[in-house]
């Protein structure tokens, strides 16, 4: 998987990050099971710094989407049901009064979101 850091982003590095971590499983380039490179790894391969990888795995560990192996280091490891969706309802909430606001139907947000699953 390639990460891409956009610098001039607005958005966090380490958002960004988390981000495309979580695009790389959904797209399946990551698998579960799978080892991230190390926090010093990534850092390096991404010229960032390491509290930024750190906060970005971190994020994932508290979303379910990794654990934390003396071993292995950083792994892929999806564990849901004890997780709450809570912050994923609110984004969802915020796209939907965002296209509400700009005029987009909610057929048309239906199909926007069905595309981009299916891309998935």
């Amino acid at each position: 998987m390639v990460i891409n850091i956009d610098f001039g982003s607005d958005e966090a590095i380490y958002v960004q990050l988390r981000n495309q971590i979580v695009l790389g499983i959904a797209k399946e380039e990551i698998k579960n099971g799978e080892s991230l490179p190390s926090v010093r790894q990534l850092a390096d391969e991404l010229g960032v710094n390491m509290h930024t990888v750190n906060k970005a795995y971190s994020m994932l560990k508290s979303e379910g989407y990794l654990t934390m192996n003396r071993q292995r280091g950083a792994v892929i490891s999806i564990e849901f049901e004890s997780v709450p969706h809570d912050e994923m309802y609110t984004a969802i909430r915020m796209i939907v009064a965002e296209a509400k606001c700009r005029g987009i139907s909610v057929e048309e947000l239906n199909r926007i979101v069905s595309d981009f699953y299916d891309r998935l």
